[in-house]
């Protein structure tokens, strides 16, 4: 081994250990092994950054763009309006949703087909009393599923294609991962929808109706000679936060006033309702000269309907709404008190739920997570601003509607001309996609300041960082050692067995690493292993596309599996109940798929 090759083994070695642990972004530990290369001299500096011009990484950010497009054009909301029945058993109504999810997975973002179909799915899990995950998890898994069936359909793909480019001159075609994947989503979504989806624990989700806060419900009075007369609530709530305690009411003259405006000034018999844990408010009570009017602990869906003698003041626009977090949101390790939620948006944070438990302290102070589920108090407006400022899915089923019949169709004509003049071979993909975002900025499609909101950068900067890395990992001869040690001790010259060996290294990979990075570091052992076995490529790098889209283990695998996790009320170890056997079955499907299509010699 040579020092070159032991050094980009110690890089990758270092690079999977923190993707494994997962306390930085996949990015970040991208940028790092990146960086850590060109500093050891196994990629030249003037290289380094060749990767954000690499036609996949170029793909990946254009799709997104025009998957956006589709979404706000309102096309996914007409299609799912046009096959979804009004009135349908739950297996059928399955079916359709999960084979939707995977129909627009094959065109557009994997997370946002899921993002767009999901409260559907808890609507419809709702209607047919089934727990809120047993239609999730499979909705989650279709869209994973539909993913591989076409060239941008997931990052992958156009990885793959890239490495074949380099050996072969030639990348792959739009839908030459077509006859493969298309067998495999179809065995894998007939058996989740007939036998698997029962295989997904009846985990119970916190709704509005059981979603309690952590604190208690205070009405607390402002005596005539408080402090905090003639202080404005905004002030008022920089007092409490030690106590991490929010305003969420104040009732004055008998009349109720739901989510009042930071700048409301307090008056001597104002009643204030705050939420707080008793043990920490008392002395900012105290401190405030404020007195107790009465002391409860309820939910907050029984406070939100309780009857009394008051007038509500705007009562019909401060709503109740749970948000989901994805995975690429804005709020990912931030706090409440970061993104000044109330002073900002006009929106209260009343609970949290993560990991199927609710009820989670401090709530102005808890730094949230991907998956994380959040109740929510406000105008609607405010709280749709929210969810579209920060990456946010709001849970309850939005109506569907045409925004505008004319962008909708605008919309779909773009993406259709960008996927034929890349599929008839009319123009490179990443030239056909670059030229649909042009047409959607000149239509109008998507506004201008919205473009560049579209693209998931953390993606964007893992796939550029991750090439020169893996091309340092080939070029070292480092990738042709491990595939020399898998075929001499595992495979035994079997190139059958090698291409299951690849399958299966891989899947298991992308259960615990980001799909597109483990992508990155199988391609060239897989043509590694192909060199040496004398076969052609192309069904080893088929067997890396099929593998590192297949994610089903563990919530981390995926972005789409985190992003169900809150939703689902799941917890870390649910997914392998449906995600086990279905990663047999694609083995069991798709090997032999790959040797039928791409043959070994």
């Amino acid at each position: 081994m040579t020092q070159s090759q032991a050094t980009i083994f110690l890089i990758l070695a270092a690079t999977i250990v923190l993707f494994l642990w997962g306390r930085w972004r996949h990015d970040v530990v991208a940028l790092a092994a990146l960086l850590a290369c060109v500093f050891t001299g196994l990629v030249p500096a003037e290289e380094a950054f060749a990767g954000f011009g690499h036609p996949a990484v170029i793909t990946v950010a254009c799709v997104l763009v025009l998957s956006h497009g589709l979404q706000q054009s309102g096309a996914i909301d007409a299609l799912t309006r046009r096959l979804l029945p009004a009135a349908a058993g739950p297996i059928l109504t399955m079916a359709l949703l999960t084979s939707l999810a995977a129909l627009l997975s094959a065109f557009m973002n994997n997370i946002g087909a899921l993002a767009l179909l999901m409260p559907v799915g808890i609507h419809v899990a709702a209607q047919h009393k089934l727990p809120p995950g047993r239609m999730l998890m499979p909705l989650a898994f279709g869209s994973i599923l539909g993913g591989m069936t076409t060239l941008i359909g997931t990052p992958p793909n156009l990885i793959v294609s890239g490495f074949r480019a380099e050996v072969n001159g030639v990348s792959y075609a739009m839908f030459d991962f077509l006859p493969v994947g298309l067998a495999v989503a179809g065995a894998g979504i007939l058996f989740i929808t007939l036998v698997g989806w029962r295989l997904v624990p009846a985990r119970k989700r916190i709704d509005l109706e059981g979603f309690e806060t952590s604190a208690y419900l205070t009405e607390v009075r402002v005596p005539e000679k408080s402090k905090a007369v003639g202080m404005n609530l905004y002030e008022l709530g920089k007092s409490l936060e030690k106590a991490d305690a929010q305003v969420i009411g104040l009732i004055r003259n008998e009349v109720e006033i739901p989510a009042p405006q930071p700048n409301r000034k307090l008056r001597a018999g104002d009643i204030l309702v705050i939420e707080a844990e008793p043990e920490t408010l008392s002395a900012a009570l105290s401190d405030l000269e404020l007195r107790l009017e009465e002391d409860k602990r309820e939910a907050i869906a029984e406070e939100n309907a309780r009857k009394s003698s008051r007038k509500a003041v705007r009562s019909e626009e401060i709503a109740l709404a749970e948000l989901a977090v994805l995975p690429n949101s804005t709020l990912v390790g931030r706090s409440a008190a970061d993104v000044r939620l109330r002073t900002r948006y006009g929106v209260n944070l009343l609970a949290i739920s993560r990991y199927g438990r609710h009820s989670i302290g401090r709530l102005r102070s808890t730094l949230l997570e991907a998956g994380d589920v959040l109740l929510l108090q406000g105008a609607p407006a405010s709280i749709a601003q929210l969810a579209a400022d920060t990456g946010c899915v709001p849970l309850a089923e939005r109506e569907l509607r045409l925004p505008d019949k004319r962008q909708m169709l605008t919309a779909v004509a773009i993406m259709a001309a960008a996927i034929a003049g890349a599929a008839f071979g009319l123009i490179p993909a990443a030239v056909s996609f670059a030229a649909g975002v042009l047409a959607t900025m000149l239509l109008g499609v998507i506004p201008l300041r919205r473009i560049y909101d579209a693209i998931d950068w953390p993606v964007i900067v893992l796939l550029a960082a991750l090439l020169p890395v893996a091309g340092a990992f080939a070029a070292t001869g480092a990738a042709d050692l491990i595939a020399r040690a898998l075929m001499e001790n595992i495979a035994q010259g079997s190139p059958v067995v090698a291409l299951v060996v690849i399958l299966v290294v891989t899947m298991t990979l992308s259960d615990f690493m980001n799909n597109a990075a483990t992508a990155a570091v199988m391609c060239p052992i897989a043509i590694g292993a192909a060199q040496q076995l004398g076969v052609r490529v192309d069904p080893m790098l088929m067997a890396v596309a099929v593998g590192a889209s297949c994610a089903f283990l563990t919530p981390i695998g995926h972005q789409n599996n985190t992003l169900i996790l809150g939703p689902g009320g799941f917890r870390f170890g649910d997914y392998w109940r449906l995600g086990l056997p279905l990663e047999l079955l694609v083995i069991a499907v798709g090997a032999p798929m790959i040797l039928l299509v791409w043959p070994l010699h």
